[in-house]
């Protein structure tokens, strides 16, 4: 059974898919994708919930074999890296989370050896991603209007979408960061962008994982290919700009302009 457990953070489309197998590049590492997402432990734990019942939710996604929870078919389209070398018994979970962001400070006040790492995109670069994805944009809906609540995606409190959102969501990762220094870690995927090796290496010492040449390799071929599936980890890292010159310049005034000047200046680099 897992002796540690890291949870990954991010709004939709903010590069948490590519994070996640990073960090699961690691051997020590088993990977499961949203369990309170998944079938099995669907909306299974609540802010109120207790800490038992978390628990009961960590362990059941660490021994169940669910496509979903490991992403099996992503792995077979050749969008996710499978990982030749895998301990059996993993001393880590490690789930990725871009819903339910509101039962952040809950997992973080149970669990004091939890580890938490978020990722924040610049808000440019993610409200582009989710309006060009026909997968998680809704087709019947106007961006020029559905941008900033996201309302036309949501279906239930635990669906973070818009750029209302993702103030909200990059201010409550803020305020973990500072309540919790030695646990949770807050990335910008630009600098991940950009310096891949260096920032995974700093985000490995943080959690305790060892950097191995499976993600030294994973890192170098993560960048080398370009995969258009949405879902791909595969990508050129001149995606991260695309939005630029492909977002309403409308929306990028409204959102810069919104945010220069703030507590959250810093995530417009």
């Amino acid at each position: 059974m897992y002796k540690q457990i890291i949870v990954i953070v991010g709004m939709p489309r903010s590069g948490t898919s590519w994070l996640s197998q990073i960090i699961d590049s690691c051997p020590e590492v088993r990977y499961r994708l949203s369990p309170l997402f998944s079938f099995a432990f669907k909306n299974a734990v609540t802010e109120d919930s207790s800490k038992e019942k978390f628990k009961a939710v960590f362990d059941g996604a660490y021994l169940a074999h669910d496509d979903f929870m490991e992403q099996t078919s992503n792995r077979e389209r050749g969008h996710y890296p499978t990982f030749e070398y895998k301990e059996t018994d993993a001393e880590y979970l490690v789930i990725k989370m871009t819903r339910f962001h509101n039962l952040i400070p809950t997992m973080l006040q149970y669990f004091e050896k939890l580890k938490m790492v978020a990722i924040v995109r610049h808000p440019c670069g993610a409200i582009h991603s989710w309006l060009t994805n026909p997968n998680e944009f809704p087709q019947d809906a106007d961006p020029n209007v559905d941008w900033r609540s996201g309302e036309c995606r949501k279906t239930g409190p635990e669906e973070f979408w818009g750029f209302e959102d993702w103030k909200t969501v990059t201010r409550l990762h803020m305020r973990m960061e500072k309540e919790y220094r030695g646990n949770f870690c807050l990335l910008q995927y630009e600098d991940l962008v950009n310096d891949p090796v260096a920032v995974t290496k700093e985000l490995f010492r943080f959690l305790g994982l060892l950097y191995t040449r499976q993600t030294d390799r994973f890192l170098a071929e993560s960048q080398s290919r370009h995969d258009d599936d949405p879902y791909a980890t595969f990508k050129h890292p001149r995606v991260k700009d695309r939005w630029r010159t492909s977002l309403q310049p409308q929306i990028q005034t409204e959102i810069i302009e919104e945010i220069e000047a703030t507590d959250l200046e810093r995530f417009l680099k």
